[in-house]
């Protein structure tokens, strides 16, 4: 390779977060009018610490966006609105993912392909987002030539990276890469954001229509400290999943040989809509420059979970996000954002 890339751990600063402005009301089937001011609430926290960067496809849901951000108090100047089409609004799985060229410290996109997670048809606008986000401000794209989804990642930004081998390595279930093995895939990390040291753990958590996503289970809050989440209910679905990633955790170390310290994050209780099990999880929060966003869910472990992450980010505020209508869209918080490093 010609050049070195490093992908900047979440927690470096940011010049702005990306969000694609909800659209697709068959992503929250029968659910979709509370959506929007979910959104604006997720806007209104972020804009004091960056820009905000907007995925519209059209100047009227433009102007329903404007709206919306108005009547929650965002300040307008801080949002760019980008007349980028999207299929859906999941931002983190399609979106760009930035990296740094290790010489000068310039922004470049890593261009990996996506396709709904290998589940659903409509993909090609979500596709090209990325190459749209490069030609509109001028950086190169190092072509990873493979699916993958931002949300099925997590980087210390230090070359260490967590993901699992239910979402990346199944050969029968939302295969991304047909015949990929898990060498060929670590080498293409290597390659494109710069990482030396993949650690795979093993299922996600139920619900999950990504088929293992390790944003909802699995998250570094340090360079050498993850959050995992935690069933203590021994009938759960989720117990003996999440127990097992553990027992691998213990067993690992970060890029350097030393052993990575993991703290427990308890999950909420079952939640259920229409039949169907939610992958409700206090993991899929977010990182950005002045706070920090967390789904919540009207449960008990809410304030235990946002105390835990409190302690662990001391430098900028923990904020609670209710996510209990959000997340009837299999996904919530960190599934809808992508962070732009600072330049």
């Amino acid at each position: 390779m010609a050049e070195r890339y490093r992908m900047p751990a979440e927690w470096e600063p940011h010049a702005a977060t990306w969000i694609g402005w909800p659209h697709n009301v068959t992503d929250w089937p029968g659910k979709f009018p509370p959506i929007p001011w979910v959104y604006g609430e997720i806007v209104r926290t972020l804009a004091p610490g960056e820009v905000v960067r907007i995925l519209v496809n059209s100047a009227l849901q433009q102007t329903q966006a404007r709206r919306i951000l108005n009547k929650v108090g965002v300040d307008l100047a801080r949002v760019d609105f980008l007349r980028f089409p999207t299929n859906r609004g999941w931002t983190r799985d399609f979106g760009p993912i930035f990296v740094r060229r290790s010489a000068d410290g310039s922004l470049a996109i890593a261009r990996f392909h996506f396709n709904a997670w290998a589940k659903y048809k409509d993909w090609k606008k979500d596709d090209k987002i990325p190459e749209r986000a490069a030609k509109r401000f001028k950086l190169p794209l190092i072509e990873g030539k493979v699916v993958l989804e931002g949300g099925s990642i997590d980087v210390n930004g230090r070359g260490t990276l967590i993901t699992t081998e239910e979402c990346l390595l199944d050969p029968n279930v939302q295969t991304r890469n047909p015949g990929l093995s898990r060498g060929e895939i670590e080498t293409v990390f290597r390659d494109t954001l710069g990482i030396t040291n993949t650690l795979w753990l093993g299922k996600g958590i139920a619900g999950d229509d990504t088929h293992g996503h390790v944003d909802d289970l699995c998250r570094f809050v340090k360079h050498g400290t993850v959050v995992l989440c935690r069933e203590d209910n021994p009938k759960d679905v989720n117990y003996r999943p999440l127990a097992e990633n553990r027992e691998r955790l213990q067993g690992m170390h970060l890029e350097r040989g030393t052993s990575i310290e993991a703290i427990d994050l308890p999950m909420p209780a079952p939640l259920y809509f229409d039949g169907v099990r939610l992958p409700a999880s206090y993991a899929n929060f977010y990182i950005a420059n002045a706070a920090v966003l967390v789904p919540t869910f009207n449960d008990p472990k809410d304030r235990i979970a946002l105390g835990i992450l409190a302690e662990l980010f001391p430098d900028r505020p923990v904020v609670g996000i209710h996510a209990v209508d959000l997340v009837w869209g299999l996904g919530t918080i960190h599934c809808l954002t992508q962070q732009e490093p600072a330049a």
